[in-house]
C-alpha cells in the first residue's frame, strides 16, 4: 500500500472513531422525560405511578396551555382547584418553539395544564413552564376554626366551610361556603385540626356531617375519596 493510501486510510479511521465518540442516544424515564438533555425536572415524589393513581381524570390528548402571571399566586389558585404541580422546565428558545416544546413535554408527562412564563429581561430566551395535574381531593373544601363569638352564637364548636371545589365529595354532598360543620358521624367537631384528622381517618368511606346553615340544621352524607398511602397526602 502506498504512503498516500495509508494516510487516507488512517484519516478515515480517525474520522469514524471521532464520530463514534460523540454519538449517544437518549431514553425516556417513567415520567416521560428524557434521561439526557431534557430541561424537565419532576417534583419529588411525583413519579408516573403516583400521578396515575392520584389523578382525577385520564390525561387529555393535549394539555391546556395558559400564560403564567405570578408563580406563587398561580400555584395557590390552582391548588384551590385541586391542581398539583408535578414538574417544571426552562427552555432557551423563542416563544413559538418554547410553546411547542412545553406542550410536547406536557403530553409526555400527562399534564392537565401547563403554565408558560415569559422570560425576564435579563434572559430574553429563558421561558419557564410548570406542569400541573388535577388530583382527586378526598374532601374538596377549605375550612377554618370558629371564632369565640361564632362558638358563642352557635352554642357549639366546629369549623366553617370556605371555598368548595366543583366535582369533589364536598360539592356532591351540596356543602356550601359559609356552612358550619358541628358534628362528624354524630360526634362533636372540636376544631380544624380535629376535623382534618377525622377526614384523614375516614378517607374512602361515606360520613355524615351535621351542618348549620342559616339557622337550619342539616345532615349531609359525604363520600370521601380514598387517598393511597404511598402518595404522602
Amino acid at each position: 500500500m502506498s504512503a498516500t493510501c495509508r494516510l487516507a486510510t488512517l484519516a478515515l479511521l480517525c474520522l469514524l472513531a471521532a464520530c463514534a465518540s460523540v454519538t449517544h442516544t437518549t431514553r425516556e424515564d417513567a415520567s416521560g422525560a428524557t434521561a439526557e438533555g431534557s430541561p424537565y425536572v419532576a417534583e419529588p415524589g411525583r413519579d408516573a405511578a403516583m400521578i396515575a393513581q392520584m389523578r382525577a381524570a385520564p390525561a387529555p390528548a393535549t394539555p391546556e396551555l395558559v400564560p403564567g402571571k405570578n408563580a406563587s399566586g398561580d400555584l395557590n389558585r390552582l391548588a384551590a382547584q385541586g391542581f398539583v404541580r408535578i414538574g417544571s422546565a426552562r427552555y432557551a428558545l423563542d416563544q413559538t418553539a418554547a410553546r411547542d416544546e412545553a406542550l410536547r413535554q406536557g403530553q409526555r408527562v400527562g399534564a392537565d395544564r401547563v403554565l408558560l412564563y415569559a422570560p425576564e429581561p435579563s434572559a430574553p430566551n429563558a421561558w419557564t413552564a410548570t406542569y400541573f395535574v388535577r388530583f382527586k381531593l378526598p374532601f374538596g373544601a377549605s375550612f377554618r376554626d370558629l371564632s369565640a363569638e361564632e362558638r358563642s352564637t352557635l352554642g357549639s364548636d366546629g369549623v366553617q366551610i370556605g371555598s368548595v371545589v366543583g366535582g369533589t365529595p364536598a360539592s356532591r354532598a351540596n356543602l356550601l361556603g359559609g356552612d358550619f360543620v358541628i358534628k362528624f358521624d354524630g360526634k362533636p367537631v372540636a376544631n380544624k385540626a380535629s376535623f382534618q384528622n377525622l377526614l384523614r381517618a375516614n378517607a374512602g368511606h361515606p360520613v355524615t356531617l351535621t351542618v348549620l346553615r342559616n339557622g337550619e340544621t342539616l345532615q349531609r352524607v359525604v363520600r370521601l375519596e380514598a387517598v393511597p398511602s404511598a402518595s404522602g397526602h
